[in-house]
């Protein structure tokens, strides 16, 4: 009796286990299915009646209708993945990602699932039961697809176009032909926006990405929508230039009578930039140079056509390599400071130097500078060797002094990212202490393109590094477009002439004028005027005549290591 109430007891906790696991299973995101080897469907919860659109009382019928699973590019029956499953003899559960459950209901497509089936049998291998799980990876999809479509036009986006990207480069030498990028900015977009406003603006936008859908399906290309107004579309496998040109001039016809508004049309113009592999570099650097053609293309003017043809350095150097290099080319002492002799006019004598850093590779030896400082740049490497060039300069001007040479001012170049860089002030205060050099033995050079990329941020940190005892350049005066207001409060004690104003001097009556409004600007508010690129005796005569401070080129020297420089300034 006692042994028939506790087998009874037995029996009811396992009906309630068995009752709790189908109500876990009926909350469950996972479809879940247990069904015989004859088909019988012995329990299915909801998410699996769901995706077999079976009733709810249907446990105790077969399948009227074997679902089908299509795993790569082969569709199989579920009865006969559970037959495969039960050939397996293994104890791991029969496991396929990433395949697709065939929908029968019309309101929607393929699910994409991740299966598992685990089958077991009586000893004699006869009545066995399998249980199915699917889980439903249509949320991940759809999350995927927004991180790889762009909000706006739902184009795919830029992180979508390096995953193709790959794929194609690998595929690339399989048709012994070539692959473009193509990168198309609106422009003016932004005062296209104040005309028209947000809204209709990006349904110019919309417009626009639709035309350019169109388009390389046409042309069996692939479009996307990188950021902000600019648009990129590969054609992977391009038999000459010729084809490239065509498409591009094509968007561009397109867009002159493009988009309407209450009858008025916008004659849009689109600036377009190109890289072709392998005429414009490698893969790695095929999308950067193509967004350089891009720039080049918008300083041209609006639509302007411009194709990235990579340089002899580039040929010649990986960047890659390099850019793996660099970061331990400082503590191997790969980098040198050069100086090159800044004269005064009036006596010809050396009163300064710039300070210009030089990178001797253990392989290629020296590598230009055009070569591995916009890398450093781009990098954010730049700030730790704008940090060693002053520690070195200030170790110099020390030496100098313990050695009773006469005081030399340095220049040292400044990129916008190290002035913008929190605490770069602090850190040039804390080296003049502890190297215990003169402030005014140092001056910092920053060029006036990047004085006018953050005028305000610029302002602010110059204005504190003057406040040191430093002084100021504005460098490469003449190649930007800084404005007299802005000129008139920028806190620099010098202005540098670029190279570039004086090519022509002695020949180009137009750059004399120039060149003399420039030097009288900069004298009528309070500063002194270096003129760099001195070739010759002529250029120097002729420069001293327009009343300019300082000189400095070839023609008085080219950049010197150290030992070098203080061998010219002691005689």
């Amino acid at each position: 009796m006692f042994f028939n109430r506790k087998e009874k007891k037995h029996k009811v906790q396992q009906r309630v286990d068995i009752e709790l696991l189908k109500k876990a299973f009926e909350l469950s995101n996972d479809a879940v299915l247990v069904v015989s080897d004859e088909a019988e469907v012995l329990y299915a919860n909801k998410k699996m009646r769901d995706f077999f659109s079976l009733p709810e009382k249907y446990t105790g019928k077969k399948l009227e209708y074997m679902p089908k699973i299509k795993i790569q590019k082969e569709w199989k029956k579920l009865d006969a993945l559970i037959d495969e499953a039960a050939s397996k003899k293994s104890d791991q559960i029969f496991t396929v990602r990433h395949a697709e459950l065939e929908s029968k209901r019309r309101d929607r497509g393929n699910i994409p699932i991740d299966l598992y089936i685990d089958r077991t049998a009586s000893e004699d291998d006869k009545d066995g039961v399998a249980m199915v799980f699917m889980q439903d990876l249509t949320q991940q999809k759809e999350c995927r697809e927004m991180l790889y479509r762009h909000k706006l036009t739902k184009l795919p986006n830029q992180l979508q176009a390096q995953e193709d990207l790959n794929r194609f480069f690998a595929q690339i030498h399989l048709h012994n032909k070539k692959l473009a990028l193509l990168f198309i900015d609106i422009d003016n977009f932004s005062e296209i926006r104040s005309l028209v406003g947000g809204e209709r603006s990006e349904q110019i936008l919309i417009h626009f990405a639709e035309y350019l859908k169109q388009l390389t399906k046409e042309s069996k290309s692939y479009v996307y929508h990188t950021f902000s107004n600019i648009f990129m579309i590969c054609m992977p496998k391009v038999e000459s230039l010729d084809e490239v040109h065509y498409l591009a001039r094509q968007i561009q016809r397109e867009l002159r009578s493009f988009y309407k508004i209450s009858n008025i049309h916008f004659h849009l113009t689109a600036s377009i930039g190109i890289s072709i592999y392998p005429d414009s570099g490698s893969t790695l650097t095929l999308m950067d140079n193509g967004f350089k053609a891009l720039s080049e293309a918008q300083k041209s003017g609006f639509g302007h056509i411009y194709v990235y043809k990579k340089t002899e350095l580039e040929s010649k150097y990986d960047e890659l390599t390099l850019f793996n290099e660099v970061h331990h080319a400082i503590d191997n002492g790969e980098f040198e400071v050069y100086y090159q002799p800044i004269v005064r006019a009036k006596d010809v004598e050396v009163v300064g130097a710039e300070a210009l850093i030089r990178w001797k590779h253990k392989i290629h030896g020296y590598i230009p500078p055009d070569v591995f400082v916009p890398m450093l740049e781009k990098s954010g490497f730049i700030i730790d060797l704008g940090r060693y060039v002053l520690s070195e300069v200030l170790k110099q001007q020390k030496r100098w002094e313990l050695f009773k040479f006469k005081p030399i001012e340095v220049s040292i170049n400044m990129s916008l990212l190290e002035l913008e860089t929190e605490g770069f002030v602090e850190n040039v205060a804390q080296q003049l202490a502890e190297h215990q050099v003169a402030p005014e033995l140092i001056k910092f050079e920053i060029t006036e393109g990047a004085a006018m990329q953050n005028e305000s941020k610029a302002d602010a940190q110059l204005h504190a590094l003057k406040k040191l005892g430093v002084s100021i350049a504005l460098d490469d005066f003449g190649t930007g477009y800084t404005s007299f207001a802005y000129l008139k409060k920028f806190p620099a004690n010098i202005l540098k002439i670029d190279k570039s104003m004086v090519d022509h001097i002695l020949d180009q009556q137009e750059d004399q004028r120039i060149i003399r409004a420039m030097i009288e600007l900069g004298h009528n508010l309070g500063m002194k005027i270096v003129v760099e690129g001195i070739e010759s005796l002529e250029m120097a005569d002729r420069l001293i005549a327009y009343g300019c401070d300082y000189m400095q080129g070839y023609y008085f020297s080219r950049p010197l290591p150290a030992f070098e420089f203080q061998e010219m300034i002691r005689r």
